[in-house]
Parts: C-alpha cells; sequence; structure tokens
C-alpha cells in the first residue's frame, strides 16, 4: 500500500500562503545576501533626501506677489476712505466774477451795477469838427473868464468895476498891443534911468490886453509902487519873456495867478493905482530875465 504524502505541490495555492512564501522568501535572500553587499553607501537614500528637501523650499515669486495683492488692497481702502472725505469737504458755490457767469450764457449780459435809464440830447454830445471844437472853447473861455472877475471882485478891497469880457486887442499875432487907443508919455530908461517901462496915456477904465499868450505869474491890488498890477511869464520863440501891467484900477483885474491867458485877451482897466499921477498903463518887458525896452520890442513884435 502505497504511503500518501501530502505535497503542497499538489494543493492550491491560497492567497495567504503565497503572500507568507514570498515575503519569506525575500526575507531569506536579503539575510543571505546582507553580508555581501560592500557598503552602506548607497546612493538611495541620499537621493531621496534632496528631493524632499526641493519639496520644502518656498517659490521665490510667490512672496512678491503676495506683497502686490496686499498693497492693492491697502491702496483700494485708502481711496475708499478718502475720495468722498475729499468731495465732501470742496465748497458748493464757489465764487466767479461776472465775466465767467455771463460766459455761461452767451446771450445774457450781466451789469456790475443798477443801470439808470438816461435820456440823450444834442446838448450831450461831445464836439466832433473844428468849428464846433472852437465854439466850445470859446464858451468856456469866456465862462471861464465870467468866474475869474467874480472871483477876482470878491477878493478886491474895492467894489468889481464891469468888464466887457468880450473885448479883445485887435490884431492876430501871437504879439498885441495892450491897449487899443493911447498916448506915449515917458519912455524906458527917462528920470535918470529908473524908468524901466513906457507909459500909454488913456481914459480911465479902458480895457487892458495881455500882448500875448502865457501864464499869469502875479495879479495883486497891491504890487509895490505899481499898484493894482498883473505880471505874465511868456515864451515867443524860443524865448522867456515877461510883460508887466501896472497902476490898473482897483477891482478890475480878470486874471488870477497861475491862470493861462490867450494874446490880446482882457486882464484888466486902465487906472491910476500905486504912484501915479494920471490914468495911464506903465507897461515893461523882460527878455531872459533882463529889461528892454517894451516900446521898441512891441514895434517889432506886434501886429
Amino acid at each position: 500500500m502505497a504511503e500518501e504524502i501530502e505535497s503542497h505541490a499538489n494543493e492550491p495555492e491560497r492567497d495567504t500562503t503565497s503572500v507568507t512564501r514570498r515575503v519569506r522568501h525575500r526575507t531569506t535572500a536579503t539575510r543571505t545576501t546582507r553580508p555581501a553587499v560592500p557598503a552602506k553607501t548607497t546612493p538611495a537614500p541620499s537621493s531621496v533626501r534632496p528631493a524632499v528637501a526641493a519639496a520644502k523650499k518656498p517659490n521665490p515669486v510667490a512672496k512678491p506677489l503676495r506683497s502686490l495683492v496686499i498693497l492693492s488692497m491697502v491702496g483700494g481702502m485708502v481711496a475708499t476712505v478718502a475720495i468722498p472725505a475729499f468731495a465732501a469737504a470742496r465748497p458748493t458755490d464757489e465764487a466767479r466774477t461776472i465775466q465767467q457767469m455771463a460766459v455761461d450764457d452767451a446771450q445774457t449780459f450781466v451789469a456790475a451795477s443798477d443801470a439808470n435809464a438816461t435820456e440823450l440830447s444834442r446838448e450831450s454830445y461831445s464836439a466832433t469838427t473844428s468849428e464846433e471844437i472852437e465854439k466850445k472853447k470859446a464858451a468856456e473861455a469866456a465862462a471861464e473868464r465870467a468866474r475869474l472877475a467874480a472871483q477876482v471882485a470878491s477878493s478886491s478891497s474895492s467894489p468889481g468895476v464891469k468888464v466887457d469880457l468880450s473885448m479883445v486887442a485887435p490884431g492876430s499875432g501871437a504879439v498885441r498891443w495892450p491897449l487899443s487907443n493911447f498916448t506915449l508919455g515917458e519912455g524906458f530908461g527917462t528920470r535918470g534911468g529908473a524908468h524901466m517901462g513906457v507909459d500909454m496915456l488913456a481914459s480911465g477904465g479902458t480895457p487892458i490886453f495881455a500882448a500875448a499868450a502865457g501864464v499869469v505869474k502875479v495879479s495883486q491890488e497891491s504890487y509895490g509902487g505899481y499898484g493894482v498890477a498883473v505880471t505874465i511869464d511868456h515864451v515867443i520863440n524860443g524865448q522867456r519873456v515877461g510883460t508887466l501891467y501896472g497902476h490898473m484900477t482897483y477891482g478890475s483885474r480878470q486874471v488870477v495867478a497861475g491862470q493861462t491867458v490867450e494874446a490880446g485877451q482882457i486882464i484888466g482897466l486902465v487906472g491910476s493905482t500905486g504912484r501915479s499921477t494920471a490914468n495911464h498903463l506903465h507897461f515893461e518887458t523882460y527878455i531872459n530875465g533882463s529889461n528892454v525896452d517894451p516900446w521898441a520890442w512891441l514895434q517889432s513884435n506886434a501886429g
């Protein structure tokens, strides 16, 4: 009788048995081959360690990107808070000029002050032609003479003398005769050289005219020995010329110091004031500050 021996080769392998056998086989092989390994300097463990370290190293781009995101969020928060505050702080009504207001509406006229309606008349127009200008000048001159006559009369020591202000000296030259009708009296240099003018005898109240255009320097009711007198400064042919008119009637002066006069304009009336014994005009002439013969000067220049 044959002996039956259980053989594991004939039995089907089970999973647990096979796994146990493989494990055992591998364990046995490892134990038998461990002495055969020259050294434990295998590169496998060292090669795994750097890979793990490299996996743990942070990304160099991630940190700047994270900072940029944070800064953007902070900036957004600041803008969200600041912009409404700035808008609330701005004034609602800003000061505007009249020109700026007018620009908004070109059809609108903005006046700086209240306008008053004024009715225009012909008298309010300005003179535009030479004839109108001359008439206007004449009217202004007559009004000025009337005003000055009133001023002189009020400042004189005697009642004012009525004078026809429309009178002018005859002639049309730059130099005029100071009297229209007169008789020649004492001349220049008489009385032993003490008489520095020329005497023109005329009736009291005869008009006296400015010998030339100029500016009145003196106009007084008492001017030393000249009595009531007027002096005028002129510029004639580039020369400084002065004229003096003495012994006028009290209260007859028609000009004041500083006034501008025209050639032939009436300045007073013949009288006998100061050191005088009869009605006459004492007339003197100065050129560049020096006395000259007034009779010779008038004969050479008056016309």
